[in-house]
């Protein structure tokens, strides 16, 4: 949309918000409840409702949709940007002041943002509506519904023996990590057996063809390699320096022989029964070998890890952040028995985000998503909390089991790699 008619939509929006507007009300709004994406958003401050306006504390707003927001204490204004170069859009508000800047075009408001305890607040729909998001509100439950704008989100993709079906989808997304290798219960690395095995050649699809498109698609090709400690023998592995040395090799000549430009290990189930501090050195002893091994190799190193708050607590999110390129939070399987078809809770999905945060960077974080749980529905909620904590992106478990609705509301939500 050019300029003069992002301008006019907004002049019309106000109007229509103005109207029927009587004299000045004031009311406390601690009941009004802020959804965003699907899930309730903390504010710093308490909303208020002036003349049937919601105010709202600006910054909580703005830090959940990205927004850059800056303060001059002189001149009592807030600039908010959402974008950069020739897309940016630029607001501009100030205390007490009825007129707003959109993109330096004069706007009015139905309300004038002031500062309450500290908190500045301005009007929810002014706000949500200039940066793309959409707007609800119900007034039986005295909650506003907020949806996030579609966002561009580094996108990962796990590719398994099964998932040729959605082969297609490969171009759009910034990675793929290819399930073909494990370490098996001898603690050996290999690309044989039942599953993650490397694929046979059919007619003119191979492995290598497939590896091959994947990075002439500018879609970085991971070699996934795959272990479990139901026997122990991922604990074995970390922790015996032959077996350890040997695995590492073997990984980082077979991605080397196939042509992958990483390795992302899956390393499943370590610190439920040993000693979680000894299992964790153990673990990251692993890690930093493998990261000198493929930094001179020049691959890159992703992990996919048990969340924080799971029942698995050999993992070390600040020694590991600070050793790979990426780690994906795997924020899933947190209810009893099968977790097939039935979504996952999204305040433990919350809470293992909030704790990773506090070990590392939001810039290496990729929250992962399996879609064998979630539906179009829950799809929108999770996206849109990887947006909120600003997290580098998402990971979708598996290709080849997406169906058609949760590709479009994934794509409704994030914009992908073109």
């Amino acid at each position: 949309m050019k300029a003069i008619g992002k301008h006019l939509l907004v002049t019309a929006l106000l109007a229509g918000s103005l109207a029927g507007m009587g004299p000045s009300q004031v009311e406390a709004a601690s009941s009004v409840r802020i959804m965003l994406d699907g899930y309730p958003l903390a504010f710093s401050g308490e909303p208020m409702i002036v003349n049937g306006t919601t105010l709202v504390p600006f910054r909580s707003i703005s830090e959940a949709l990205g927004i850059t927001v800056t303060w001059n204490q002189t001149s009592k204004t807030i600039t908010a940007v959402k974008g950069m170069g020739a897309e940016a859009i630029h607001v501009q508000l100030t205390l007490n002041s009825k007129t707003a800047k959109v993109n330096n075009a004069s706007v009015p408001l139905a309300v004038a943002p002031r500062s309450v305890g500290g908190n500045t607040l301005i009007p929810l729909s002014f706000f949500s509506q200039q940066f793309g998001a959409q707007v609800g509100w119900d007034q039986a439950s005295k909650t506003v519904s907020i949806a996030s704008p579609q966002e561009r989100l580094y996108t990962l993709g796990f590719y398994a023996f099964a998932s040729f079906s959605e082969v297609g989808a490969v171009p759009s997304l910034d990675a793929v990590a290819f399930g073909w290798s494990r370490i098996d219960e001898n603690g050996k690395f290999t690309q044989t057996g039942d599953l993650f095995r490397l694929p046979q050649a059919a007619g003119e699809v191979t492995a290598d063809s497939l590896v091959n498109d994947a990075a002439s698609a500018r879609t970085l090709p991971y070699l996934m390699v795959y272990s479990s400690d139901v026997k122990g023998e991922l604990t074995r592995i970390v922790e015996d320096p032959d077996l350890r040395q040997q695995a590492i090799t073997d990984m980082v000549n077979a991605a080397r022989e196939k042509a992958f430009q990483g390795i992302m290990l899956d390393f499943e189930g370590l610190g439920l029964t040993t000693e979680k501090t000894a299992t964790r050195q153990a673990f990251n002893n692993f890690v930093k070998e493998l990261s000198k091994q493929t930094r001179t190799a020049g691959l890159k190193l992703s992990l996919a890890l048990h969340p924080l708050n799971s029942s698995y607590q050999g993992y070390d999110y600040k020694t590991l952040g600070a050793l790979t390129d990426e780690i994906v939070i795997m924020a899933y399987d947190y209810l009893p028995g099968d977790n097939s078809g039935r979504p996952q809770p999204v305040d433990k999905v919350d809470e293992a985000i909030r704790l990773a945060l506090e070990e590392t960077s939001a810039s290496k974080l990729i929250l992962g998503l399996n879609l064998d749980s979630e539906d179009e529905n829950t799809i929108k909620t999770l996206t849109g909390l990887a947006k909120r904590y600003d997290l580098k992106g998402i990971a979708l478990w598996r290709l080849g089991i997406i169906k058609s609705d949760e590709w479009t509301r994934l794509k409704q939500s994030v914009e992908f790699k073109k």
